[in-house]
């Protein structure tokens, strides 16, 4: 949420001029980040499934987890590539018209991958609701 806020609607709103965050050697490098974020998620929703398998809550767990996953293969197969190919783009004092329309199209289905894991953080959510009984 935090890049859609504050630094999405910098970068996508006139490449490549709107770039120059991202160029240099200070530039803005968020992959780092993502790189540890994403293995201890699924590491804690593995934990989650292990300490939750025979409740009722499994269920719920599941589902969030075949969503986050489903959501980091369609992230390594078209958000991460378009993004560099973007981003990696030599800073220009124009702007480039197919550009921009690349990068309104990124970030509308960024914002579209965004909602769904919201939705997948609600049902994650709502499996704490759920008994922790044994299921048979």
């Amino acid at each position: 949420m935090y890049e859609h806020i504050a630094v999405v609607p910098r970068w996508s709103v006139a490449p490549p001029s709107s770039l120059a965050m991202f160029q240099g050697p200070y530039g803005l490098n968020p992959a780092p980040f993502w790189q540890i974020i994403h293995p201890i998620t699924l590491v804690f929703f593995i934990a989650a499934l292990v300490a939750n398998w025979k409740t009722q809550r499994r269920k719920l767990i599941l589902i969030a987890f075949g969503g986050y996953f489903l959501v980091l293969v369609i992230t390594a197969l078209y958000f991460v590539p378009e993004l560099i190919s973007i981003t990696t783009i030599s800073f220009s004092e124009t702007v480039d018209a197919e550009l921009t329309k690349r990068a309104g199209q990124w970030e509308t289905l960024s914002l579209v991958r965004l909602t769904f894991l919201i939705g997948l953080a609600i049902t994650l959510l709502m499996s704490l609701a759920r008994s922790t009984t044994k299921q048979e």
